[in-house]
Protein backbone atom coordinates (compact mmCIF):
# COMPACT_ATOMS: atom_id res chain seq x y z
CA UNK A 1 0.00 0.00 0.00
CA UNK A 2 1.26 3.46 -0.91
CA UNK A 3 1.09 6.56 1.29
CA UNK A 4 -1.70 9.11 1.08
CA UNK A 5 -0.49 12.70 0.67
CA UNK A 6 -2.42 15.94 1.10
CA UNK A 7 -2.35 19.40 -0.42
CA UNK A 8 -4.46 22.33 0.75
CA UNK A 9 -6.13 24.30 -2.03
CA UNK A 10 -7.50 27.83 -1.82
CA UNK A 11 -10.82 28.22 -3.62
CA UNK A 12 -10.63 31.40 -5.68
CA UNK A 13 -13.50 33.60 -6.87
CA UNK A 14 -12.77 32.68 -10.50
CA UNK A 15 -13.31 28.98 -9.63
CA UNK A 16 -17.00 29.69 -9.01
CA UNK A 17 -19.56 29.07 -11.77
CA UNK A 18 -23.02 30.51 -12.43
CA UNK A 19 -24.50 28.00 -9.94
CA UNK A 20 -22.44 29.65 -7.19
CA UNK A 21 -20.14 26.68 -6.56
CA UNK A 22 -16.79 25.47 -7.95
CA UNK A 23 -17.05 24.64 -11.67
CA UNK A 24 -16.60 20.95 -12.38
CA UNK A 25 -13.53 21.58 -14.58
CA UNK A 26 -11.67 23.18 -11.64
CA UNK A 27 -11.61 19.84 -9.84
CA UNK A 28 -9.06 18.66 -12.42
CA UNK A 29 -7.03 21.83 -11.81
CA UNK A 30 -7.05 21.08 -8.09
CA UNK A 31 -5.80 17.52 -8.69
CA UNK A 32 -3.07 18.74 -11.03
CA UNK A 33 -1.96 21.35 -8.48
CA UNK A 34 -1.86 18.71 -5.75
CA UNK A 35 0.12 16.18 -7.78
CA UNK A 36 2.65 18.82 -8.83
CA UNK A 37 3.04 19.89 -5.18
CA UNK A 38 3.24 16.32 -3.87
CA UNK A 39 5.80 15.20 -6.46
CA UNK A 40 8.26 17.73 -5.06
CA UNK A 41 7.22 17.84 -1.39
CA UNK A 42 6.38 14.20 -0.64
CA UNK A 43 8.01 12.05 -3.31
CA UNK A 44 11.12 14.26 -3.56
CA UNK A 45 11.03 14.04 -7.38
CA UNK A 46 9.83 17.30 -8.91
CA UNK A 47 8.28 17.58 -12.35
CA UNK A 48 11.38 19.51 -13.38
CA UNK A 49 13.49 16.44 -12.52
CA UNK A 50 11.32 14.24 -14.74
CA UNK A 51 11.74 16.70 -17.61
CA UNK A 52 15.51 16.82 -17.03
CA UNK A 53 15.56 13.01 -17.32
CA UNK A 54 13.60 13.20 -20.58
CA UNK A 55 10.21 12.14 -19.20
CA UNK A 56 6.81 13.64 -18.58
CA UNK A 57 3.42 12.45 -17.32
CA UNK A 58 0.17 12.76 -19.23
CA UNK A 59 -3.30 11.94 -17.95
CA UNK A 60 -4.64 9.15 -20.14
CA UNK A 61 -7.88 8.40 -18.28
CA UNK A 62 -9.85 10.22 -15.58
CA UNK A 63 -12.85 9.10 -13.55
CA UNK A 64 -14.51 11.59 -11.20
CA UNK A 65 -17.54 11.11 -8.99
CA UNK A 66 -18.92 14.45 -7.83
CA UNK A 67 -20.46 14.02 -4.37
CA UNK A 68 -21.23 17.55 -3.12
CA UNK A 69 -20.56 21.13 -4.20
CA UNK A 70 -17.61 23.22 -3.06
CA UNK A 71 -18.44 26.82 -2.23
CA UNK A 72 -16.24 29.91 -2.27
CA UNK A 73 -15.74 30.21 1.48
CA UNK A 74 -14.85 26.53 2.02
CA UNK A 75 -11.40 25.09 2.56
CA UNK A 76 -10.39 22.15 0.34
CA UNK A 77 -7.77 19.43 0.66
CA UNK A 78 -6.76 17.09 -2.15
CA UNK A 79 -5.62 13.66 -1.02
CA UNK A 80 -3.89 11.34 -3.47
CA UNK A 81 -2.54 7.83 -3.29
CA UNK A 82 -0.71 5.77 -5.90
CA UNK A 83 -2.74 2.63 -6.41
CA UNK A 84 -0.37 0.73 -8.71
CA UNK A 85 2.17 0.83 -11.52
CA UNK A 86 1.87 -1.14 -14.74
CA UNK A 87 4.30 -0.68 -17.62
CA UNK A 88 4.15 3.00 -18.60
CA UNK A 89 1.18 3.77 -16.36
CA UNK A 90 0.58 4.83 -12.77
CA UNK A 91 -2.94 4.66 -11.38
CA UNK A 92 -3.61 7.33 -8.73
CA UNK A 93 -6.68 7.53 -6.50
CA UNK A 94 -7.82 10.93 -5.27
CA UNK A 95 -10.28 12.49 -2.85
CA UNK A 96 -11.17 16.16 -2.73
CA UNK A 97 -12.43 16.88 0.77
CA UNK A 98 -13.89 20.05 2.17
CA UNK A 99 -14.19 21.69 5.53
CA UNK A 100 -13.16 20.68 9.02
CA UNK A 101 -15.36 17.58 8.85
CA UNK A 102 -13.50 16.44 5.70
CA UNK A 103 -16.62 15.59 3.71
CA UNK A 104 -15.79 14.13 0.31
CA UNK A 105 -16.73 16.57 -2.46
CA UNK A 106 -15.31 14.38 -5.24
CA UNK A 107 -13.33 11.19 -5.64
CA UNK A 108 -11.94 9.09 -8.42
CA UNK A 109 -8.88 7.84 -10.21
CA UNK A 110 -6.46 9.16 -12.79
CA UNK A 111 -4.30 6.98 -14.97
CA UNK A 112 -1.06 8.79 -15.76
CA UNK A 113 1.14 7.58 -18.61
CA UNK A 114 4.85 8.26 -18.65
CA UNK A 115 6.04 9.53 -22.00
CA UNK A 116 9.47 10.07 -23.48
CA UNK A 117 9.98 13.73 -24.36
CA UNK A 118 12.28 12.65 -27.18
CA UNK A 119 9.80 10.36 -28.95
CA UNK A 120 6.50 11.60 -27.50
CA UNK A 121 5.52 7.96 -26.97
CA UNK A 122 4.72 6.03 -23.79
CA UNK A 123 7.73 4.54 -22.07
CA UNK A 124 8.00 1.98 -19.29
CA UNK A 125 8.40 3.64 -15.89
CA UNK A 126 12.01 3.04 -14.78
CA UNK A 127 12.48 0.98 -11.61
CA UNK A 128 14.28 3.82 -9.81
CA UNK A 129 11.24 6.07 -10.29
CA UNK A 130 8.83 3.37 -9.08
CA UNK A 131 11.09 2.96 -6.03
CA UNK A 132 10.89 6.69 -5.21
CA UNK A 133 7.09 6.49 -5.25
CA UNK A 134 7.06 3.63 -2.74
CA UNK A 135 6.82 5.79 0.36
Amino acid sequence: MYSIFETAITVRPDDIDMNNHVHYSRYLDYILMARYDQMKKDYKVSMEEFVAQGYSWVASEVTIQYKRPILLQESVTVRTQVKNFHGAQALVSFWIVKGERAKIAAQGEICYTMVSLKSGRPTRIPDDIVEKYQV
